[in-house]
């Protein structure tokens, strides 16, 4: 399994969705994740984390609300965000990094 310094490091930009199971705005996200996955194909990266699986992971990121999305590039945050998102707007944000 890939750790997530390697995750981030690509080229490609990372969309990382900061979630937890009993949080209905997550639940929520999760459709909207699979519809800008499918448009924008292989040009970005989406995963999503666990923020009780990844505790460490998210007190590193101070992840303090979920949903919780962040965008990672060569290592560097470059855009980070809490609450629902829509996909046209999440779309407009990832193109910027390609």
């Amino acid at each position: 399994m890939e750790n997530f310094d390697d995750i981030i490091k690509s080229e490609k930009p990372v969309l990382i969705d900061f979630f937890a199971t009993w949080c209905g705005p997550c639940k929520m996200m999760h459709p909207i994740l699979e519809e800008l996955h499918t448009k924008v194909g292989d040009k970005a990266r989406i995963i999503t984390i666990d923020i009780d699986k990844n505790q460490r992971l998210a007190a590193i990121y101070n992840v303090r609300s979920v949903p919780t999305l962040m965008i990672f590039k060569n290592g560097k945050l470059e855009w980070r965000e809490s609450g629902v998102q829509q996909v046209e707007k999440l779309e407009q944000i990832l193109a910027q990094y390609y």
